[in-house]
């Protein structure tokens, strides 16, 4: 438990239907859901507030039950099995996985059915709607219950008998060796529901289809490398934060899941960053999923369409390609393990993040390279966005971090700045598309002059966070991997090892992982700690293989420390954005970055291990 009843950010696994995700505890609660969508309000969020949050708990009436938790292979379906001394039970969780327009058949299924002997359960189904701000009454039906409020109606339908309670419905019921109970929830409020009842054999067929889609998908992972299994839970959890009807990819599908123990680090990431998606893009790539990247590309091509000239882009958008939601504070709710406020919308949003050029055109040359060639009319968009970071990239900016204490040089920003001019360029040179080539080169060599002077600090002999600041930033472990510097250049080797000091000893990395920055030396406009940053420890095992094609000695310490990172995923190989001074995750979960990163840390290590044992 996190404190308060609320069950760890770690001990849950993840069902979703590609437009919205479900969270299950081990110990069988559904403690968070936003329906329809994934930026929808939440229905279901005893994850923030265990009392005014809402659930929906399927498990043994009996205390004391061992659970043990996975998903069936290859697929997104969660098993969590309890084991009593009456016997073994089982709860199968699953979204089926719908085709656009077919909305209607969309819906969350538990199945719980006893393996071995007998087990009573209790079950428990109270929403909340609209973060547990929304009233809603209890109406029970033939076949089931309707949760009716202003903005949205559930059914939950079942053969089991169900008691109405004041925040919703509960029912117990003992099952024995065979036996099966099935509760689905769908939207909409009708007056019967037994239409809708699962028994065993319909609830089969659906598990069976879902288990088929799941494999069918995941047959087209090209990755055949070192530790696939964990490659391709990682692209699993990727697809599951895709959201199918425009292309687009949330950041994470939680808000307010703090980055240290009952701080103030608690954001919404159930929108689309530009950055983000960008490099998951590029992760799908990497391992042979070209529909998704394709998806997004035409998600991206329409942001960009819509670009106005003389206006930079957003940082982020809603999975539609609206505005994100302003910033707000849900007061009444407690937070994970007390950690408030509870923020929903997201005010970096208005923020200037000149990094995201970098990532996006990183994406499209690699779409064009490895996906599809792009329109023509798509070039013009990415031209007049080019020139924009051509007028601008001189800005000071709040960076890839989001800092909220003002806007500085970041160095970070600057090189991904040099990385969307180069692209620009390798792209029209590649593509002949016509661009005022003349003006993209001088701007990107100017870039690179005036990072190696302003964003290297002779006294640490490292690349620092910004121009006049000698801060460390693990962001700059990209400089390798963009190719704006030789992974065995002097400086790049310099700046490897002074990251890879102990934060004791003025660096960034403890036992493999990685801070993203000293905090108290960043003031980021933030109170409070963090912990390591999941992204910066994968980023810096790719640093240290690209850097072995000189250095040997690398490869070996870059292997160990991957596998070493494998050891701080949960217990179903799912990762938070960071990693606490206790082993737990912390932050929004889970998280595409970090996903992103393992896979293609593990593709590049991979290959560069070769065949050596």
């Amino acid at each position: 438990m996190a404190g308060g009843g609320a069950v760890r950010i770690e001990d849950h696994g993840v069902i979703g239907d590609l437009r919205t995700v479900a969270l299950i505890g081990s110990d069988g609660t559904l403690d968070w859901l936003c329906f329809p969508h994934f930026d929808s309000p939440s229905v279901f969020a005893a994850l923030l507030d265990p009392e005014r949050g809402g659930h929906f708990r399927i498990a043994p009436a009996n205390d004391g039950a061992a659970c043990k938790q996975f998903y069936w292979p290859d697929t997104n379906v969660l098993v969590t099995r309890f084991y009593t001394p009456e016997g073994v039970g089982e709860l199968v969780d699953f979204m089926p996985v719908v085709e656009n327009g077919n909305e209607h058949a969309r819906e969350v299924v538990r199945r719980v059915r006893v393996v071995r002997g007998r087990m009573p359960f209790q079950m428990e189904c109270f929403p909340a709607f609209n973060y547990g701000r929304t009233p809603h009454t209890t109406r029970l039906v033939a076949g089931g219950v309707n949760f009716v409020s202003e903005t949205l109606s559930l059914t939950l339908a079942s053969r089991v008998k169900l008691e109405a309670e004041e925040r919703g419905v509960s029912a117990r019921f003992e099952l024995n060796e065979g036996e099966s109970a099935v509760f689905n929830l769908r939207e909409g409020a009708p007056k019967e529901c037994t239409h809708m009842v699962h028994g065993h054999q319909s609830s089969e067929v659906l598990f069976r289809k879902t288990v088929r889609w799941w494999r069918q998908w995941l047959s087209k992972c090209s990755y055949k490398g070192r530790w696939r299994e964990v490659v391709e839970r990682s692209a699993l959890a990727l697809k599951l934060l895709t959201f199918a009807p425009t292309g687009a990819i949330v950041a994470a599908p939680t808000c307010s899941l703090p980055e240290s123990p009952g701080g103030v680090r608690n954001w919404d990431y159930r929108y689309v960053w530009l950055r983000d998606a960008a490099f998951t893009v590029y992760a799908f790539l990497r391992v042979g999923f070209k529909e998704e990247a394709g998806a997004f590309m035409r998600w991206l091509e329409e942001r960009c369409a819509e670009h106005h000239d003389g206006a930079p882009l957003n940082i982020m958008y809603s999975i539609d390609g609206s505005a994100v939601p302003q910033e707000q504070e849900l007061e009444h709710f407690s937070g994970y393990g007390g950690a408030r406020p509870v923020r929903i919308g997201n005010a970096a949003a208005a923020q200037l993040q000149l990094d995201i050029y970098g990532e996006l055109m990183d994406s499209v040359y690699l779409y064009n390279k490895y996906g599809a060639p792009i329109s023509y009319d798509f070039w013009r968009h990415l031209r007049r966005m080019v020139d924009w970071v051509c007028d601008h990239w001189q800005q000071e900016d709040e960076g890839i971090w989001e800092v909220r204490a003002g806007r500085r040089h970041f160095v970070y920003s600057k090189l991904m700045c040099w990385v969307a001019v180069d692209r620009a360029i390798r792209l029209a040179d590649k593509r002949s598309f016509p661009a005022d080539r003349a003006r993209w080169l001088q701007v990107r060599d100017t870039i690179f002059e005036e990072i190696m002077q302003k964003g290297w600090c002779q006294d640490r002999k490292a690349f620092i966070q910004s121009y006049g600041h000698d801060a460390l930033d693990a962001a700059n472990l990209l400089m390798p991997l963009v190719f704006f510097l030789s992974p065995v250049d002097p400086r790049m080797i310099s700046t490897l090892e002074a990251m890879r000091r102990t934060p004791a000893e003025g660096g960034l990395v403890s036992d493999g992982l990685v801070f993203r920055y000293d905090v108290d030396a960043t003031l980021d406009g933030i109170s409070g700690s963090e912990g390591t940053f999941n992204l910066c420890s994968f980023w810096l095992v790719e640093a240290m293989t690209r850097a072995s094609v000189a250095r040997p000695e690398y490869l070996e310490e870059a292997r160990l420390t991957f596998e070493r990172m494998l050891g701080y995923a949960n217990h179903l190989g799912l990762y938070g954005e960071q990693t606490g001074m206790s082993g737990e995750a912390l932050g929004n979960f889970p998280q595409a970055l970090t996903h992103l990163s393992l896979i293609s840390a593990a593709y590049n290590l991979d290959r560069t291990l070769g065949w050596r044992d």
